[in-house]
């Protein structure tokens, strides 16, 4: 039996999300799950990343590390954890090229002892992979034997295609998630989020707007991952700056839209045989607009929300980090060829031995 510690922040950079495991058996169980946000000006620090000076890096580098150690510290309590599982924050991501994930795991073993797995993404690049994708490992270990897809509405939506076995599950980044409604709604309402999707409820989808965010990305073939680096204020702005301004409700209803819209039409695509349920998680799961355009547009398919199977829209992400560091301590390879494209299945991520060694 082992106890696994996850921790994840995403592209929205709006905090940390924590997961507790114990994997026995095959199966994992939720402990424990907590949520810290980032004070605003930190989190505009990580949304600025990425046109960041060398010092400016490595300090947030420094910073982020103690920040991570300080959510782990405070989820496990009086516990002790086998492993930590840190993803780090996202600042940029080439696929294939190159990745950065900052956040010093150093500072998380130091703070609870446990030995720290980081930079999950690297082995699988160095393999000729995307480096992403990762969560379809996780995916495979919570549902397989279903005629399932799994959708993570994150900052960037990404999906699992459950396989008969290991080697034939699919996944790839299908587009934006929550990060140009999470744009839309700073732009225009001074809001980080558009809570319960009301604001989008509230709007009026316009097609034609919805046909300029097209780009020639999502027609692309598997593998394949993206970022902010893609789906970016800018994009939004040139597209449909003017709008914006005159119409926010209207421009973040037809976000939500082209949102669910891009990651149906992935589903539609690439699944070998008919799918019979999509597991949804993610804090678009809260967007009840955004989960509703999924309900239609995927019908016949079950929408189910993944706190059927046990765990709340927040923690899949930090969970899986959990899982792929205890594979890691084990030795075993957790990288799937079959989603980014890797020569071979790679031991992801560096080990930094908690105190003592253990």
């Amino acid at each position: 039996m082992t106890t696994a510690l996850g921790l994840m922040s995403g592209t929205s950079a709006d905090g940390v999300s924590t997961a507790l495991l114990r994997l026995a058996g095959g199966r994992m169980r939720l402990l424990e799950h907590r949520s810290f946000r980032y004070p605003r000006a930190l989190r505009e620090r990580i949304l600025a990343a990425r046109e960041a000076r060398t010092p400016e890096l490595s300090a947030l580098h420094a910073e982020l590390g103690r920040v991570f150690a300080r959510a782990a510290v405070r989820t496990l309590g009086r516990r002790r954890a086998d492993v930590i599982g840190s993803h780090g924050q996202t600042v940029w991501h080439e696929p294939g090229r190159h990745t950065l994930q900052l956040g010093e795991a150093s500072f998380i073993a130091e703070a609870t002892g446990a030995t720290t797995v980081c930079d999950f993404r690297p082995a699988d690049l160095a393999a000729g992979g995307q480096g992403a994708p990762l969560v379809p490992y996780f995916d495979w270990a919570l549902l397989r034997g279903r005629r399932a897809a799994a959708l993570n509405l994150g900052g960037i939506a990404n999906v699992t295609i459950l396989g008969r076995s290991l080697r034939d599950t699919t996944g790839f980044d299908t587009g934006p998630g929550n990060c140009l409604l999470d744009e839309a709604m700073r732009i225009a309402y001074g809001r980080e989020y558009d809570a319960g999707g009301r604001v989008a409820a509230s709007g009026r989808i316009d097609l034609r707007w919805a046909a300029r965010l097209e780009h020639p990305w999502l027609r692309q073939r598997p593998p394949k991952s993206t970022g902010r680096e893609l789906w970016s204020r800018d994009f939004l702005l040139a597209r449909l700056g003017r709008e914006l301004r005159r119409r926010p409700a209207d421009v973040v209803a037809t976000l939500a839209y082209f949102t669910a819209r891009t990651a149906a039409d992935a589903l539609a695509r690439f699944p070998a045989r008919p799918l019979q349920e999509v597991v949804v998680s993610g804090g678009g799961l809260l967007n009840r607009t955004l989960v509703r355009h999924l309900e239609w547009m995927l019908w016949p398919a079950a929408v189910r929300p993944i706190t059927v199977f046990g765990f709340p829209p927040l923690a899949k992400e930090p969970a899986a980090f959990a899982l792929l560091a205890a594979e890691a301590v084990r030795g075993r390879p957790a990288g799937m060829p079959s989603v980014t494209g890797a020569r071979r299945a790679a031991i992801l991520g560096k080990i930094v031995p908690g105190r003592g060694g253990r």
